[in-house]
């Protein structure tokens, strides 16, 4: 087909709708089945830890450690990747393989066992690297398909659709898990997780083709990978810190964007976890189902929370309302540690969701915003990614650590608030007037 113009309304559905496709993922898998999921096998296997290689582990803070370890993974190779990409023109064809590595690692977790945990939690890093590899390559599209003006409303009509389409399986999700009778064996309910992993790598491969199809498919240099060409990446990244040293308004955002990023995605990847282990639920059943509607209940707030932000930007500036973001997240952190009841678990799960998709989408569009003139889209988004996945492997390591030291995950919510107030504090140093 005729390759669309940048700005066309086509285009920009078209992109926001890899959201669609790939948040299944990060609301069924990282956030809400598998974590209930997890836990219950640990519950089946009557343990609550695993030995790795002569070390004792406890089940949650292993799961945190395997997924800090992926990030730190995504973070090492996602500027060799976007230096190749820029290099020889095929940035479409690596969105395209994360997806399929994530989305094939999905429908593995169906083999998920505990009794061989080396592929198990292989298997689920190999779905983190899958999704968040590939998001390097996504978000890197965005200057290259919508004008300044445009970002902010596309930024938040992905990650809308996002919320959408990831709660429409979930509740299909939920109808599997709940047609397994309360009074069944585990391994029952287990099974139903089981194959609601597959849909989720179905879901994910299958939607993704309508962004494949209209997305700019990128023009082959003919240049062929060298050993410097593999290194490249990490020169750009050079380059990059240097172009961005230079400008202080992206330089002070970046660093405040560091910090507040990494609670942000330490409070999504470990909420279910935390809700699972510390909130006094009267039955296991009803912990299943409670976990998976507070889930539904922070989609479906997101939704209202990424367009409320959208409009609030465009009245009060990106700066100003991430500010207001970072302090509310604070507070929620300060009320999180005293949290036991569901009633509470679940209004907590709604003020996250107010605030969780608005302040994703609104510091994406705010980066692209701040971005020089440049065709280095995926260089500079390269870069941006990393920032966010050293962030996360720092937070979610010390969320493990706190966890693994004083068996509570109640005690790592408290370090979380921390970082909020300082991001809060470092986006105080953007200069404003150039935050819109």
């Amino acid at each position: 087909m005729e390759q669309l113009q940048k700005g066309d309304r086509k285009l920009l559905n078209a992109w926001a709708f890899y959201d669609w496709a790939n948040s299944v993922y990060s609301l069924v898998i990282a956030s809400a089945i598998f974590p209930i999921f997890y836990e219950l096998i640990f519950k089946d296997a009557k343990k609550d830890y695993v030995d790795v290689f002569g070390y004792h582990f406890k089940d949650t803070a292993m799961i945190t450690f395997v997924t800090a370890l992926a990030f730190l993974i995504v973070a090492f190779i996602s500027p060799i990747l976007s230096g190749i990409a820029d290099y020889v023109g095929n940035k479409l064809a690596f969105l395209r393989f994360f997806c399929y590595m994530g989305g094939l690692s999905c429908i593995g977790l169906y083999f998920f066992d505990i009794n061989n945990f080396f592929i198990s939690y292989t298997i689920y890093l190999f779905g983190l690297i899958g999704f968040w590899a590939s998001l390097v390559f996504y978000n890197s599209y965005l200057p290259d398909i919508a004008y300044p003006e445009q970002q902010d409303k596309v930024s938040a009509r992905g990650f809308s659709l996002g919320y959408l389409g990831s709660t429409l399986l979930l509740i299909v999700n939920l109808g599997m898990v709940m047609s397994v009778p309360k009074n069944a064996p585990i391994k029952d309910h287990l099974e139903m997780m089981r194959y609601s992993f597959i849909l989720v790598g179905i879901w994910w491969i299958g939607f993704s083709h309508i962004t494949y199809y209209y997305l700019p498919k990128g023009v082959s240099t003919g240049h062929k990978v060298t050993r410097a060409v593999v290194f490249d990446g990490f020169k750009e990244l050079g380059i990059v810190w240097e172009d961005v040293k230079k400008n202080i308004v992206l330089k002070r955002y970046l660093v405040s964007y560091f910090v507040f990023i990494m609670a942000v995605q330490t409070v999504m990847l470990v909420a279910t976890y935390f809700g699972a282990e510390e909130i006094a639920w009267e039955t296991p059943s009803q912990k299943t189902t409670g976990l998976i509607i507070s889930i539904l209940v922070i989609q479906i707030v997101a939704i209202l929370g990424a367009f409320l932000t959208s409009r609030a930007s465009g009245k009060f500036g990106n700066i100003n309302v991430l500010i207001f973001l970072n302090a509310f997240w604070a507070v929620l952190c300060g009320f999180a540690f005293f949290v036991e009841t569901p009633n509470e678990f679940y209004a907590i799960a709604g003020f996250v969701g107010l605030v969780m998709g608005g302040i994703q989408s609104l510091a994406r569009s705010t980066y692209s915003k701040f971005l020089p003139e440049t065709e280095d889209t995926a260089s500079y988004f390269s870069f941006y990614d990393v920032t966010e996945k050293i962030g996360i492997v720092i937070g979610m390591s010390i969320y493990g650590i706190i966890d693994q030291v004083t068996g509570s995950m109640r005690n790592s919510i408290v370090f979380l608030a921390v970082f909020f107030i300082l991001g809060l504090i470092l986006l105080l140093r953007v200069p404003k007037k150039k935050q819109n």
